[in-house]
């Protein structure tokens, strides 16, 4: 720590009597923020921003001080318990580590041997840094089938970069961006992977130009130099607007595209299909405002785009990434400094090594569920969650009879909640591993208590793409409460996969690190270490990808029978597409609004969060309320054609009135009955998982725009 660090410390520990500091960092979300945690008595007293971190350079969010109320809270699972009475019922008994682990390793071999390891679906969530682990234990077990977000959340990014450029391109904050564009992304209140709100607040500081992409005037949008207010759903149409004004005023960076682009005649072609004055219809921006923000961002050197989840939650999921991807790379702004870095990692094990993807049978791998139809997400072992639940309902195309849920509250967090609810509650025999008893978990025959992050040694963000790795450092032990990682690595051994685990989960840290020469143990005393950092690294070896060049028109689409373009393809529910739906449901509705505490269905609990955001809002324009009968505060009814939610009115101007903004994540742990008021306010008891309003090639649900109504609840 840095001598002023010390010396505030210090004084600290005098004033309030803290017995000691541990460093370590947070994750409570993806940021990965460098913590001083103080320790009273043998216990959590404290969380702050530690300012040695080059991640978040001491500053912290609500979440991260909130985990002080996480980590001791009374309703927390300490022990394991099992199902006595019914689904649902809210019957437990408490039962040793040993009995559990041994009854779903019975279950495991049981259904494995009766129905093939594809009957057997694991499943995790985005919040605890799990996902290596759990796809080592689900591909030794021989089960193709991992449930996860990535779907629609970071993994689209990660594999459109992967088949554009090779690699995920991140914003390099640190080398000062002339010009910024934040594209469906909120990053001073929300999660972004590799990124912090502080650093971009800095660049913006500096004298960054700045524009922003949002149907909403956020806080970032109410700083731009040029704000979008696009229609939900119209991203690639602006984008390939944009880049028509781009490629068609020659402001292209000629040498990137002769020298190391492939495609570029086709491409050429397709962006001359998107005029002006047909995109200005399309996405509601005036041509003078999209003409205004693509000469910016085309002429302001170093630009980088800044992107979010809001992009990939659409049937134009995987174009949506290519578009911007285009806009990154013809601009000349890919891997140079200020603009989007390829980073490289230290010389670790990543996660795909860990992961063992190499070890499921190709035979096995051919079953994943979904993985036919949504090529490139199956590409990149992930599944559409409807593939889940027909299996399960249907058994179609072969039955799913047991679930082990890890972090993870599908119930709340998948479109179509109510099939996701029928699922669950037919599903043979479901674990689910988690901190506190959540409507999923109440669905479950076990039910593990999980470990948080001030619990557990791990290797933190060895799978971001920012170049760091970081140590995570126990700091204390509550109850019976174990890390997913030691839970599965004692599991592996009782089904058989003993052989490719360690005694203790240590052993897989050092697993991790042993290219690097180095220990978990010796690692632990590290601040943390980062990967070589070079510049334009495509000119001396090409660009990872089947030509070696940054392909706008992919070679790998184009054998999956995709648009090897980026092409804009109208939201399946929308004004356009469904007019006669559109006269019943006269509003585009906005699912999956961020607020600072919460992390998707998490934190609902804590009452310091809590208290800073009690109920579900949703934001209506006033023309809109006074047009409704709805005033501020009011709880109203939202509906759609799959059924209908109440959250409170919060009138905001600051978007179009045909537009309806509501949160995601909502429900209620304070009712203590099982259901917990899972459908009263979840937002995904509207939205539609079908899969023809589905990504073609990545399985994304389009669950960000959608039609529905808006009245008063009736008191």
């Amino acid at each position: 720590m840095t001598d002023f660090t010390y010396a505030n410390t210090a004084r600290e520990m005098a004033v309030y009597g803290y017995e000691s500091v541990i460093k370590s960092h947070c994750r409570m979300c993806h940021g990965g923020c460098g913590v001083l945690v103080y320790l009273k008595d043998g216990k959590v007293a404290k969380i702050a921003g530690d300012p040695d971190c080059p991640i978040n350079h001491g500053t912290l969010c609500s979440k991260g001080i909130g985990s002080l109320q996480l980590v001791s809270h009374p309703d927390r699972l300490t022990h394991p318990v099992q199902r006595t009475g019914p689904k649902g019922s809210g019957k437990w008994r408490q039962i040793s580590w040993d009995d559990a682990l041994d009854t779903i390793a019975e279950k495991i071999l049981h259904y494995k041997g009766s129905f093939g390891a594809e009957s057997i679906v694991m499943g995790y969530g985005t919040g605890r840094e799990n996902e290596a682990v759990i796809y080592r234990f689900a591909n030794l077990l021989g089960t193709p089938n991992v449930l996860t977000a990535g779907h629609f959340c970071y993994g689209p990014r990660l594999a459109t970069t992967i088949i554009t450029c090779g690699s995920n391109p991140i914003v390099d904050y640190e080398n000062h961006p002339k010009c910024i564009m934040v594209w469906g992304n909120n990053l001073v209140i929300s999660n972004p992977d590799c990124y912090k709100g502080e650093p971009f607040s800095r660049a913006l500081d500096a004298g960054a130009k700045l524009i922003a992409v949002d149907p909403r005037c956020t806080r970032i949008a109410a700083r731009a130099d040029v704000w979008l207010p696009l229609r939900p759903g119209s991203d690639t149409a602006l984008a390939l607007g944009m880049l028509n004004v781009i490629v068609n005023q020659g402001l292209y960076d000629k040498d990137f595209v002769d020298n190391h682009v492939h495609g570029w005649a086709p491409f050429v072609e397709r962006v001359n299909e998107y005029p002006l004055s047909r995109v200005e219809q399309l996405t509601w921006v005036p041509k003078e405002k999209i003409k205004e923000a693509a000469v910016l961002f085309a002429t302001t050197q170093p630009a980088a785009i800044q992107w979010g989840v809001a992009i990939e939650q659409q049937i134009n999921c995987a174009d949506n990434n290519r578009s911007l991807l285009a806009l990154m790379g013809i601009t000349g702004n890919i891997d140079v400094r200020g603009g989007q870095v390829l980073f490289k990692p230290p010389k670790i094990r990543n996660v795909s090594q860990f992961g063992a993807h190499k070890m499921l049978p190709k035979e096995q791998a051919e079953k994943r569920l979904g993985g036919n139809r949504f090529r490139l997400a199956g590409n990149f072992a992930i599944i559409n969650p409807k593939c889940v639940w027909d299996a399960i309902l249907d058994e179609t195309p072969y039955p799913v009879k047991m679930m082990f849920l890890i972090s993870s509250n599908p119930v709340i967090t998948r479109a179509n909640a109510r099939q996701v609810y029928r699922a669950l509650e037919k599903t043979e025999f479901m674990v689910v591993s988690d901190f506190f008893l959540t409507p999923t978990a109440e669905l479950a025959d076990l039910v593990l208590p999980a470990a948080t992050w001030l619990e557990m040694d791990y290797i933190g963000d060895f799978w971001k793409r920012h170049g760091y790795i970081l140590p995570r450092r126990k700091v204390v032990q509550i109850g019976e409460c174990g890390s997913d990682h030691e839970m599965l690595n004692d599991l592996a051994h009782r089904v058989g996969q003993g052989e490719h685990w360690w005694e203790t989960f240590e052993g897989g840290l050092d697993y991790i690190l042993e290219p690097m020469g180095i220990t978990w143990q010796e690692f632990k005393t590290m601040e943390h270490i980062r990967g070589e950092l070079t510049y334009e690294k495509y000119k001396e070896h090409g660009f990872s990808t089947p030509t070696k060049k940054f392909e706008l028109y992919s070679t790998l689409l184009e054998k999956w029978n995709y648009d090897p373009l980026p092409q804009f393809r109208e939201p399946p529910e929308s004004p356009y597409s469904r007019p006669e739906l559109f006269k019943d449901y006269p509003y585009i509705l906005i699912t999956g609004r961020r607020q600072p505490g919460f992390f998707h269905s998490e934190n609902r609990q804590l009452p310091w969060l809590r208290e800073l955001h009690r109920d579900p809002m949703v934001e209506i324009h006033p023309e809109t309320a006074e047009k409704e009968g709805i005033e501020e505060g009011d709880w109203v009814v939202i509906e759609s054609p799959r059924g209908k939610v109440r959250q409170r009115a919060k009138l905001f101007a600051g978007m179009d009135p045909r537009i309806v903004s509501a949160e995601h994540g909502w429900w209620f742990p304070e009712k203590k009955d099982p259901r917990h008021g899972w459908d009263e306010s979840n937002i995904n008891i509207l939205t539609d998982n079908a899969y023809d309003t589905c990504d073609p090639a990545m399985g994304a649900t389009n669950v960000r725009t959608l039609l529905c109504k808006i009245y008063p609840e009736k008191s």
